[in-house]
């Protein structure tokens, strides 16, 4: 078989068919990424395949870092001041040595899709794929928000602060008929969850000059909050994203938690119970503002963050030194929440993602127990980071199918900070259709491809549509 070829991925007619003549052509909502408003804003060229594809200093794609040092490449040529030439060589080298895993099949898969390169990188074509790619970056079709465009994008759900003013989404909400699409702020309060972290008074006092709240007690920063969710509602955000490392329910009273926000400003050391009581609160808040916004609530949990503090100290997070989260009673803590909340009748629309796939059986078995009110309110989101492989993906549907509805799951996001990621949508989409397209051929389904293409097109565009609901408002 061709390397990447029309079928790639589709193991039987059916899935072929599912995938061409269904699922292919389907928009794209892309409810969750890390893409910087103030680039699609701005909508400049970039100068390099090195500045799109790899880093810009120490932003950039640490899915490709991590495979460039497990390569021996020197830091220099990854997130450091080195040639930004011999940089695109070194990750060809890398690529070279890839096979089986999924950044080999996304790397050609933007090469074709975008610059049209159906030719293999290797350290030998590199010179060629860098003279061609550079020289298609600098036409008005590779400038960011026709990347978006042309990408048949219709939604962009940016990752943003609950302090942030949103000048870029208002600049670009001004500009949403020429542009094509909408970009949409989704709120991820990291900040205000991270009460043991350096700076988190400081933090503070910024909330509270944005929202125009005094913030002298925890009911204060909910009352902030209720502001930003306000502000944010108004500019278009439907989601809000919550990253939990790690998680125990522990609950407190008004007077516990203004000596622990007390302590936190003041930088004081807080016991982990201090921690957890904090949190728990936290998020039975931020449950309840979601429910009152009608938001959808997303949780990333069971992550194990920047394990190389060296590294850490010296080039900061997000830059390729995480791991799969060890946590193994995470989700029956989230299940206390959960059911605590159902009693005030606060469970707001949610999706799971955890990065340890152990957990996966058991948040959607969990999230079982609090459906109801409209369709599907609770999801198993799709396989993330480590787990965005083609198996993983194909497990998170197979786990969502036996036990759940899986015609109902809104689909795919790029989670990405890169312009040129949206063909993992394509890669999902191939997967979905193989999976229906198994089960087709095994008699486990009926093989109907008129009810099957319904489907995967409705999991490829049409429920995210009608579950946020942002092209309706």
């Amino acid at each position: 078989m061709t390397l990447l070829n029309d079928d790639f991925l589709l193991g039987n007619q059916t899935a072929k068919t599912l995938f061409h003549d269904y699922a292919a052509k389907m928009p794209i909502i892309d409810f969750h990424c890390h893409l910087n408003p103030q680039e699609i804003y701005e909508n400049k060229n970039y100068p390099n395949i090195t500045r799109i594809w790899l880093n810009e200093g120490t932003y950039g794609d640490h899915y490709k870092w991590r495979l460039m040092r497990a390569n021996g490449v020197d830091e220099k040529y990854i997130t450091g001041d080195g040639d930004e030439y011999k940089k695109f060589i070194e990750w060809a080298k890398t690529i070279e040595n890839s096979y089986g895993n999924p950044l080999y099949e996304w790397t050609h898969l933007e090469l074709r899709r975008f610059f049209h390169i159906d030719e293999e990188l290797t350290q030998e074509s590199a010179p060629r794929i860098w003279d061609k790619a550079n020289e298609l970056l600098q036409t008005d079709a590779f400038k960011p928000r026709n990347l978006i465009k042309n990408s048949n994008v219709q939604v962009v759900c940016t990752t943003g602060d609950p302090a942030s003013n949103l000048r870029y989404h208002k600049l670009l909400k001004k500009e949403e008929a020429n542009s094509g699409f909408k970009t949409l702020p989704a709120m991820r309060p990291d900040k205000l969850i991270q009460i043991d972290r350096d700076g988190f008074g400081e933090y503070l006092k910024t909330l509270s000059a944005v929202s125009q709240t005094p913030i002298n007690k925890f009911a204060d920063i909910i009352k902030a909050l209720h502001q930003r969710f306000e502000f944010f509602n108004e500019m278009g955000g439907r989601l809000s994203d919550h990253s939990l490392l790690t998680y125990h329910f522990n609950e407190a009273s008004e007077d516990q938690l203004d000596e622990i926000v007390k302590k936190g400003v003041q930088n004081k050391p807080l016991s982990q119970t201090e921690i957890d009581q904090y949190l728990t609160m936290l998020l039975e808040n931020l449950m309840k503002l979601n429910t009152e916004f009608n938001w959808t609530m997303q949780f990333h949990i069971n992550s194990n963050r920047d394990l190389n503090r060296p590294m850490f100290d010296k080039i900061g997070p997000d830059t390729g030194y995480d791991a799969v989260g060890t946590q193994p009673d995470i989700v029956e803590h989230i299940t206390k929440l959960y059911t605590k909340m159902q009693d005030t009748g606060d469970v707001p629309k949610t999706i799971f993602y955890s990065l340890n796939n152990n957990d996966w059986m058991e948040l959607a078995t969990m999230m079982g127990c609090f459906q109801g009110g409209t369709t599907q309110k609770l999801q198993l989101g799709a396989g993330w980071w480590f787990n965005d492989t083609a198996e993983g993906m194909d497990d998170q549907l197979r786990i969502f199918a036996q036990e759940s509805l899986l015609p109902h799951f809104v689909g795919m996001l790029t989670d990405s900070r890169n312009f040129l990621s949206y063909p993992r949508h394509e890669y999902f989409r191939r997967v979905l259709c193989n999976f229906y397209g198994k089960l087709a051929e095994q008699g486990r389904v009926p093989n109907n491809t008129e009810k099957l293409g319904k489907i995967v097109q409705n999991i490829a565009y049409n429920n995210a549509h009608d579950y946020f609901g942002f092209l309706t408002n």
